[in-house]
């Protein structure tokens, strides 16, 4: 493949509708290949733009808007990277003759979780949680009293966990339906799941281009109110359950089709794998990927994106660690302590130009021969790292 400079008339040129912290990486990850940069996102400074060639601030779900500034910047290819964005501006672009990664189909699918649950269900007949769609609060509560409690309950359109919550009994439904109103996205409509009692959760990075398909190491993830708090890889499991979900990721992602990494959530009960969710794009619980494999996510996918061969090497076991703001600052400042930084540990700021209390702002990554004393020391060091 031939690589230019980036500037130059004949250069692969990549936009990002979405510039949040993994935006940056795919950023950086490009522009380490001589490949343009053009970052767009709902608000200025964010993370990606910091090291683009260009940013635009717009309103991502504004048809018009994302159309104008694909049709004046002309990229190669499009990565969406939220699921706030109008999707009708995807397909639009592709018939002018657009590249969207992987496709606004598959975009379309898995943006939305009542799409990719049809999808993964009944068009592919993958083994899920119970589910329900609901659009009001009378039909949450009928909704909660079939599928049984306790359930899980989020938005169809969100992400980071916000609007998510889980109903324990009867009484917790109306508090669910306030709380799916924080949704970042849509909450017009909303899922109702049956609580797995799984034993663990993973991703599965998935990647797939020309060139084949590749699995990283499966990523073992603990949440809190949806949004991820510690990741780790890899993920002890059974072979048979690995090999599960495996299959399953295969065929959803050969299902979409198109070329990038997927991050593809699964629920692991004994053998039993449950498909959950699917995200078209580098996942937040892969940013442990920055330190345990030579191709991180972000390259995996800037790779699979380019046609280039899909190969690397694990470095070991290795955990990531997130640190949420806690303070509410226009001007935030992160301090890390000095021994955050040793030959086996590391912190990335996003660079984000507000805090917000519970915004992710940046994570330690810590490799080990111990999978354990890695995920100990990354929340060791997250936990010391302060904001104001």
């Amino acid at each position: 493949m031939t690589f230019t400079t980036p500037l130059q008339e004949n250069a692969i040129k990549i936009m990002l509708l979405g510039s949040g912290e993994l935006g940056k990486e795919v950023a950086i990850e490009a522009q380490r290949l001589g490949v343009e940069v053009i970052a767009v996102d709902k608000y200025k400074n964010a993370p990606a733009h910091l090291v683009a060639n260009r940013s635009y601030a717009i309103d991502m779900q504004d048809e018009s808007a994302v159309l104008e500034v694909i049709e004046k910047e002309n990229p190669t290819y499009i990565l969406p990277e939220v699921e706030a964005i109008s999707i009708s501006a995807l397909f639009e672009a592709e018939k002018r003759g657009f590249h969207v990664i992987p496709n606004a189909e598959a975009v379309n699918k898995t943006m939305n979780r009542k799409n990719i649950r049809l999808f993964a269900s009944e068009e592919l007949g993958l083994t899920t949680s119970k589910y329900k769609f609901v659009t009001s609060l009378e039909e949450l509560k009928k909704a909660g009293e079939e599928i049984g409690f306790p359930c899980v309950i989020k938005p169809v359109m969100s992400s980071s966990g916000h609007g998510q919550s889980i109903a324990k009994s009867a009484n917790d439904i109306e508090n669910s339906w306030e709380i799916a109103k924080e949704a970042r996205g849509d909450a017009s409509k909303l899922i109702v799941e049956e609580f797995i009692k799984f034993d663990y959760e993973i991703t599965l990075l998935t990647v797939r281009n020309e060139t084949g398909t590749t699995f990283c190491d499966a990523i073992g993830h603990v949440q809190k109110d949806g949004d991820f708090i510690l990741s780790w890889q890899p993920m002890p499991m059974s072979e048979q359950a690995l090999q599960k979900a495996k299959d399953i990721a295969k065929a959803v992602t050969d299902g979409l089709g198109g070329r990038g990494i997927f991050g593809v959530e699964f629920f692991v009960k004994g053998e039993e794998v449950y498909f959950s969710e699917l995200s078209p794009r580098p996942h937040d619980t892969g940013m442990v990927t920055l330190i345990t494999q030579s191709q991180s996510q972000f390259a995996l996918h800037v790779r699979a994106v380019l046609g280039l061969p899909l190969n690397y090497t694990t470095y070991g076991s290795g955990a990531c660690g997130a640190f949420k703001a806690k303070n509410e600052s226009s001007n935030p400042k992160i301090e890390v302590p000095n021994s955050a930084f040793t030959d086996k540990s590391f912190v990335r700021i996003f660079g984000k130009p507000e805090s917000h209390i519970g915004r992710r702002m940046a994570v330690s990554l810590v490799l080990d021969d111990d999978v354990e004393v890695a995920k100990s020391k990354a929340l060791e060091i997250a936990s010391s790292i302060l904001d104001s």
